[in-house]
């Protein structure tokens, strides 16, 4: 059987498991909604692509959503080939969408990540005449999941749309690494205090040092010091969120601990990923955690996982 082939198959494979994945999302309710009783202050009601309770569908599982629709321009790149991807937010109209709200310092946020929840990248597309465009590169053969954050002007919330891009080739799926309270992300450290909770918001808290020293001087990113993103295993529901307070409120602190709030709408694996920014680069850090039953061990032996640290080029790019 030939690449092409194999990869086809794949994907229909996908098709099928996430298809049944997306009912149960279904059932479960929105990623990231919060209690309509109960603020934090660290985003809008819902959070990144979460809706008020009762909505039909976690973030990121839709293509379109109230008339908004996502569509590339290409539905195939090929893997570890450099390109300007481009895309529209179509309104209801049918038109592409010319007006957005900023959201955290951005007009649009982009999530990447394969579909085993590897090869996570979080970039912020141009536009020109509503066409999206970004230099992109999909450093493995796959099956990719495109996350588009945004608000359009005028809209009464923000929408978080996906879309499956296909990179043609040999896949090599990478296994969903163990939980682990510890994670490295380019020569720093970064550790993991509480856990999710099916149905209830729940508190995360993140250390980040360096040479065993806290790092105490963490730099504004996109309106704050560190932005968490969530993806949950199996479908993709997507969660993101911001921490509690924000440079310059006189109270929130540059680290070394950045705390988030966040509620997982069903027991399973989510892979969480970190963006924060120290001497002027933004680092990513990636943890398994498993809501429900499961829960989130003490390193063993061995240590954090290795494979940790974002391969410059290959897990993280802006």
């Amino acid at each position: 059987m030939n690449t092409a082939t194999k990869l086809g198959a794949y994907a229909l494979g996908l098709a099928a498991v996430f298809g049944g994945a997306l009912g149960a999302g279904n059932v479960t309710g929105p990623v990231g909604a919060a209690p309509e009783t109960e603020s934090h202050g660290h985003g809008e009601q819902g959070g990144h692509g979460g809706h008020a309770a009762g909505a039909a569908a976690p973030g990121g599982l839709q293509v379109s959503e109230d008339g908004y629709t996502l569509a590339p321009r290409r539905t195939t790149v090929e893997a570890g080939e450099k390109t300007d991807f481009s895309f529209t937010i179509n309104g209801p109209d049918g038109r592409p969408v010319t007006g957005f709200e900023p959201l955290h310092g951005e007009r649009l946020h982009l999530i990447v990540a394969r579909r085993d929840l590897s090869g996570f990248q979080h970039l912020h597309p141009t536009l020109a005449n509503g066409v999206w465009t970004v230099p992109l590169t999909l450093p493995d053969a796959g099956v990719y999941r495109f996350f588009t954050d945004f608000k359009p002007t005028g809209a009464a919330r923000q929408y978080t749309l996906g879309t499956d891009i296909t990179a043609p080739g040999d896949l090599r799926p990478v296994p969903l690494p163990e939980p682990a309270q510890t994670a490295k992300a380019d020569g720093y450290e970064v550790r993991l205090t509480g856990g999710l909770v099916p149905g209830k918001s729940s508190e995360l808290t993140l250390t980040v040092s360096k040479d065993g020293r806290p790092v105490d001087d963490l730099q504004p990113y996109l309106e704050a010091y560190g932005h968490l993103v969530a993806l949950r295993s199996g479908d993709l529901a997507y969660l993101h969120v911001h921490p509690d307070g924000e440079p310059g409120d006189g109270t929130t602190r540059p680290g070394p601990e950045i705390t988030f709030f966040a509620e997982a709408p069903s027991a399973g694996a989510y892979r969480l990923y970190l963006d924060f920014k120290h001497g002027d680069k933004v680092r990513t850090a990636e943890f398994t955690v498993h809501a429900g039953n499961a829960a989130l061990p003490a390193d063993g032996p061995a240590g954090p996982r290795e494979g940790g640290e974002p391969d410059d080029g290959h897990g993280h790019t802006h």
